[in-house]
């Protein structure tokens, strides 16, 4: 071969080369950067514990008395008091829900949340107009850029201030694709005519491609919480139709750490181009109360997490009722409470129904599994008896001798909502282990482990019973890659 031609070909291969490692440092450097970035202000918030004597307990469950739909019963009551607190509002409404829309293919008549939320926060502005009114929401609501939702629309038409959370600044929970995203993808924008297929329903509008890679980068304001100057309610329940039959819990209190989450949620209307100040509540600062409340978001719920569950040993008692549980540090912390004595009984939903599409068991399946296996069969599980929807709750309750300890809101137990990824919301309760509110949670996990009216929940060897092995590999890999959706 002439060496003319050896040469260029030698050449053009080291310029590959050169190519080539640049794009892998460049993509190697944004990829590390977007997984550890600085978070914007305020976010991550570790609130202040403030004392109360007002705690409540709010609880939506669907059940059947046996395995089918004929005989299901829907107790609700999370929403009917979001309505009452925007209802009884003088002075302020600020709202933050993730999933906020209509859309959905079942063959159900779901409750109407959406459009009942919608309908009282413009009721609300156009009785009291000079009200401040602001709701943030997630974009998956617009299809990420693709098109304005029917809320989104009448809330802005109303004089509403709906805040769409930017997701950009946050970090990256999926950075092998996130990486090439933004290398390549996140120049184009989102806007544009939808073409493909909304993942919500068959019947909701279009989305573009380039919101379906948006979309992909699989980021969240997962959060849901209402506040007034009257009080707050943090919640595990979305105002999505289809979500309306879901099992979830909510906690409502009052007093100072109103204005903790109202300072929690200005830093995401801030940083996401929306108001740069919201309300304040005014309200005494007194140190007496019997239950102790703190607003807690995102890293900051599992620090507490485990430090209570920490607190448990032998007599002590762990529950935990949970949409998603596979946050390796939970889990550790879960097995070593049993090993020191305390009875640790979780009841999780089986991750088989997202919205009538069959899901295949993960990550709660495998994680059982696991539980049962490191605990040597101190872990007690039953998996929720899902005929129609999900066990969607996200509860962890602790006592320990006089003391119980309580984390519930948005936040499954899982990487990507506690390790500073999505934006999440809990509230976190100290209270006596004699106090009503404890007896209120004591009767709540009982009714649903011991089946005491209904089929609640199904004995885990029943639901494990032929899981394919499989699925655990397939777990393993999506935790090792970090490419999953919980």
């Amino acid at each position: 071969m002439d060496k003319k031609i050896v040469k260029e070909w030698s050449t053009r291969r080291r310029v590959l080369t050169i190519i080539t490692c640049l794009f892998v440092l460049i993509y190697l450097g944004i990829v590390l950067y977007h997984t550890y970035k600085p978070l914007p202000a305020g976010i991550s918030h570790d609130g202040t514990l403030y004392r109360t004597d007002n705690v409540e307990m709010l609880t939506d469950l669907t059940y059947s008395q046996d395995r089918s739909k004929d005989s299901m019963v829907h107790e609700l009551q999370i929403f009917d008091e979001v309505f009452s607190m925007i209802e009884r509002a003088e002075e302020f409404v600020v709202a933050d829900f993730f999933l906020y829309n209509a859309f959905y293919d079942e063959k159900e008549d779901f409750p109407e949340l959406s459009r009942t939320l919608t309908d009282r926060l413009v009721q609300k502005k156009k009785d009291h107009p000079g009200m401040p009114v602001i709701l943030i929401t997630d974009p998956v609501n617009n299809g990420y850029g693709s098109y304005e939702s029917e809320e989104i629309r009448r809330l802005e038409d109303a004089g509403i201030e709906v805040v769409v959370t930017a997701l950009d600044p946050l970090r990256d929970s999926t950075p092998i694709y996130s990486g090439v995203y933004r290398i390549l993808f996140q120049w184009w924008g989102e806007d544009g005519k939808g073409w493909l297929p909304n993942p919500m329903a068959e019947d909701a509008p279009k989305m573009t491609a380039r919101s379906y890679l948006k979309l992909l980068n699989v980021k969240a304001n997962h959060r849901k919480v209402i506040a007034t100057e009257k009080g707050v309610l943090v919640n595990s329940g979305n105002p999505h139709d289809a979500s309306g039959w879901h099992g979830n819990v909510a906690f409502k209190t009052d007093g100072p750490v109103i204005n903790d989450v109202l300072e929690a949620e200005e830093a995401v209307s801030r940083y996401s181009g929306g108001p740069e100040t919201f309300p304040r509540a005014e309200v005494d600062e007194t140190p007496e109360g019997v239950y102790g409340v703190q607003y807690v978001t995102e890293r900051p719920i599992l620090d507490h997490l485990l430090e209570d569950i920490g607190k448990a040993g032998k007599g002590d008692e762990v529950w935990l009722g949970m949409f998603y549980l596979a946050k390796r540090d939970v889990l550790s912390a879960l097995v070593e409470a049993a090993e020191r004595g305390a009875q640790v009984r979780i009841i999780l939903d089986p991750n088989e129904n997202a919205f009538g599409n069959k899901k295949t068991g993960l990550p709660n399946m495998p994680v059982a599994e696991e539980l049962i296996e490191d605990s040597e069969d101190r872990i007690e599980i039953r998996f929720y008896n899902a005929v129609i929807g999900q066990y969607h709750t996200k509860l962890v309750y602790v006592k320990d001798g006089d003391e119980a300890y309580i984390s519930s809101g948005a936040a499954n137990m899982t990487e990507r909502a506690l390790d500073d990824y999505n934006l999440e919301a809990n509230l976190r309760i100290e209270a006596p282990a004699d106090s009503p509110l404890a007896a209120e949670l004591d009767a709540y996990f009982n009714r649903l482990w011991n089946n005491e009216d209904a089929l609640y929940t199904l004995e885990a060897e029943e639901k494990l019973d032929g899981f394919a092995q499989a699925q655990r590999v397939v777990y393993g890999l999506q935790k090792l890659l970090k490419l999953t959706t919980y």
